[in-house]
């Protein structure tokens, strides 16, 4: 009987260690449900504001820290800070940031994707993100 106990010990010991070390998260997917943005999107009348209410804040993006989406200086730092790709617009990094792929969902303590921002910014990217 004692046999038999230590078998099934055995048996339950080599199947639990099984389980916990077959089960393993690899890849996290974040997928996109906000409707896609067909009209043309302005970088001033519709990028800047977002930046503005959303980016440029004290102790955010006002100066403090890269970069600076102040209204007259956000186009150029996007731009030159390689922060976007036209030709890949999805891998852009402030989309990226924007939407929790590269880091903490943008804006910080903010809901994910207020107002639809997200698809804007990434239909001003795949529009050839002109600042007009």
């Amino acid at each position: 009987m004692s046999k038999k106990i230590n078998g099934m010990k055995l048996l339950l010991a080599a199947v639990l260690m099984f389980t916990m070390f077959s089960c393993t998260k690899t890849t996290t997917i974040l997928v996109d449900n906000s409707p896609a943005v067909t009209g043309t999107v302005s970088f001033s009348k519709d990028i800047v504001p977002i930046l503005t209410k959303s980016c440029a804040t004290t102790g955010c993006h006002s100066g403090s820290v890269a970069p600076n989406l102040s209204s007259t200086l956000a186009y150029n730092a996007l731009k030159s800070g390689n922060y976007i790709s036209t030709g890949s617009p999805a891998t852009s990094l402030v989309y990226l940031w924007m939407t929790g792929k590269e880091s903490a969902t943008m804006p910080l303590g903010g809901q994910n994707n207020p107002s639809n921002i997200n698809a804007i910014m990434l239909a001003w990217i795949k529009q050839g993100a002109n600042n007009n």
